[in-house]
């Protein structure tokens, strides 16, 4: 066996499959940046005259941040949380998955899992390209103004979330 030949197989045995590993590393939201983006959530949506709840869950949909303001629903905070929980869940805005869950289409069933609330809403959170977490708006009129206040502190806080 040539050096070169015996220099392949040891790099090759001395390798472990990915799928192998015994840990894995992930991004995951920090609590203060979850109080951050709740906090930024609630300032956009006041901004355009709406008081809400807003509810920030980290990666695996377990709630970070809850904050309500002081005339919003008391339907609110659970429909905010549970807004959250369902964009991470399906790893999908609650807008989008709303056009794809219709009666007839094949994932109409989501919306019949205990806990989806398939209303818009509910707002991915990404940094470097990875889902981190998820930010869910109840109180403004509608899904849209509900989304648009959590966009508006995502894109606050973009450079943040993609560095750190």
């Amino acid at each position: 066996m040539t050096f070169r030949a015996m220099a392949l197989l040891v790099a090759i045995l001395s390798t472990s499959p990915a799928w192998g590993q015994a840990t894995i590393s992930f991004k995951s939201l920090s609590p203060e940046m979850a109080l951050e983006l709740g906090q930024a959530t609630l300032a956009a949506c006041r901004a355009n005259g709406h008081q809400a709840a807003v509810s920030v869950v980290d990666r695996f949909g377990n709630p970070l941040v809850m904050l309500r303001d002081r005339f919003a629903g008391p339907h609110t905070p659970d429909t905010a949380t549970r807004k959250a929980w369902t964009a991470i869940t399906f790893r999908t805005d609650t807008t989008a998955l709303l056009a794809i869950v219709k009666p007839g289409m094949p994932q109409e069933g989501v919306r019949f899992v205990t806990g989806a609330l398939v209303i818009g809403g509910g707002v991915l959170v990404e940094a470097g390209g990875t889902i981190v977490g998820a930010i869910g708006v109840s109180g403004a009129p509608g899904g849209d103004a509900d989304d648009a206040c959590a966009r508006a502190a995502i894109e606050k806080f973009r450079d943040k979330l993609e560095f750190e």
